[in-house]
C-alpha cells in the first residue's frame, strides 16, 4: 500500500503535522520504505490547497493519507480520489507506520 503522511518535516522522526492541507511536507511511503518526499508547494497561499493536495497525492497513485486531523472540504476530496483518511497525532511518522503496519 502507498501511504503519504503529512508531516511537519522531511524525515521517518518528525511529528506527524497537525493539519493536512497545510502540512510542510508529505512523505510518501511505498511497503514501508519512505520513497518520497514533497515539499507542500500548497501550504501557503489562498483557498483550495485541499483539492490541490488531494490531485497531487492522487497522481502519486497514494492508496492512503495519514495527518492530525481533516476538515470535511479536505476530506471529501480525497475520498473523491479514492484515497483512505486516517487521522493519527502526537507522534511521529515512524510511529504511524508502526502502528497501520499492526
Amino acid at each position: 500500500m502507498k501511504i503519504a503522511i503529512a508531516s511537519n518535516g522531511k524525515d521517518e522522526s518528525t511529528q506527524i503535522s497537525k493539519v493536512s492541507g497545510r502540512a510542510p511536507y508529505f512523505l510518501i511511503f511505498e511497503n514501508g520504505k519512505l520513497t518520497k518526499t514533497i515539499k507542500n508547494p500548497f501550504r501557503i497561499g489562498g483557498g483550495g490547497a485541499g483539492f490541490a493536495v488531494a490531485e497531487m497525492l492522487s497522481d502519486e497513485k497514494v492508496e492512503m493519507i495519514v495527518s492530525g486531523q481533516f476538515g470535511l472540504n479536505i476530506m471529501n476530496a480525497f475520498e473523491s480520489k479514492g484515497i483512505q483518511c486516517k487521522e493519527m497525532s502526537g507522534i511521529t511518522v515512524k510511529e504511524a507506520l508502526k502502528k497501520i503496519e499492526e
